[in-house]
């Protein structure tokens, strides 16, 4: 069966990997249509080699007769035009921050809880995890369910990607302006972005982590396990694509890094890079373009009873987003759930 796919906030960065994995993955589309707000309509957007799609508005777009809408426009465009596309028949996997966390919207990372979309009829909306959560959580799933966790403590280095394509012209040209002494100015950060690192992403909430840092604790548990304890700092760094993660993990059960290094080589979604000699482990600029999370430096963490330390890398545009919403796209046709919302 093949289905009507709208592509919405398609002339970002998130939206145009979305029509760039769609056609790489050949998913079974009839119809490819590109959505954004007013001031893109009529620009031109490629779909595969050899298709180029004019961007119709968002505003009056017509989601009737459309089977998927993989979103990526913005949480507050999303509050508004996601519920409006699930009424018309159109099943939302939503890649914003605005329905992660409402109980009856789930939250899918389709390596780690795909048995959680046969809960999606009743707002006919699923929500894509965070690009940090995605990709930590991919490389615990094997891990917990051989060994339990119990406390996550997470660093995050994530690239200016995140934050749109706007901040990776930011970096680009204050870059190029430190070289020439050239004054510039923040504008999509609150502290320069050049040859810096900013422990803040998002805003700060009143017990001083950022929302960034409460997404991984909230999104986590949500997931994985309600039970498990997370704390992390997330900083974002000078590198356009590829999100980095330090994470040390307590388990409940003794675990060695031979076993865990053995567990993740055999999980899906992940590839481990893990030889104990120099330039033996991933990075962010290596997984630009890649779809694996790779996980490296694996180790025992000997500060707790059963922990483990490992470094992680993924690139945040591809399974951190557009990836990760095509592959539940698939997991709705695999399950027929598709079929059965049509």
């Amino acid at each position: 069966m093949a289905y009507r796919v709208a592509v919405v906030g398609a002339t970002g960065a998130v939206g145009r990997e979305m029509l760039k994995t769609l056609a790489e993955r050949r998913f079974p589309v009839r119809e490819v249509a590109a959505v954004a707000s007013g001031r893109s309509t009529g620009a031109e957007v490629s779909f595969g080699e050899n298709t180029t799609l004019k961007v119709q508005n968002l505003a009056s777009f017509d989601f009737a007769g459309w089977d998927i809408g993989l979103f990526s426009p913005g949480a507050a465009v999303s509050a508004i035009h996601a519920p409006r596309a699930a009424a018309a028949g159109c099943v939302v996997i939503d890649n914003t921050s605005h329905f992660r966390m409402e109980p009856d919207v789930p939250l899918v990372v389709p390596e780690v809880n795909p048995q959680a979309l046969a809960k999606f009829a009743k707002r006919n909306i699923i929500a894509n995890p965070n690009c940090s959560t995605i990709q930590m959580v991919v490389a615990l799933k094997p891990l917990h369910d051989r060994f339990r966790v119990r406390r996550v403590v997470v660093a995050t280095y994530q690239s200016v990607s995140g934050a749109g394509k706007e901040a990776m012209d930011e970096l680009f040209t204050h870059t190029k302006a430190a070289f020439v002494n050239d004054p510039t100015r923040p504008e999509n950060f609150t502290k320069e972005i050049a040859f810096n690192c900013i422990p803040q992403i998002d805003r700060f909430l009143p017990d001083g982590e950022t929302k960034e840092e409460w997404k991984m604790v909230v999104e986590t548990r949500k997931i994985l396990d309600p039970d498990i304890a997370v704390v992390a700092t997330c900083v974002r760094v000078p590198v356009f694509i590829g999100h980095g993660e330090a994470v040390h993990v307590e388990f409940e059960r003794p675990v060695s890094p031979g076993e865990a290094r053995a567990i993740l080589r055999d999980a899906p979604g992940v590839t481990v890079i893990d030889r104990h000699e120099d330039g033996g482990f991933a990075t962010q600029l290596e997984c630009a373009g890649e779809d694996a999370v790779f996980v490296s430096r694996i180790r025992r963490d000997p500060t707790v009873a059963h922990g483990l330390a490992f470094w992680c890398v993924s690139d945040n545009l591809r399974k951190g987003a557009a990836l990760n919403a095509v592959q539940i796209a698939e997991a709705l046709d695999a399950q027929g759930l598709l079929r059965q919302a049509a």
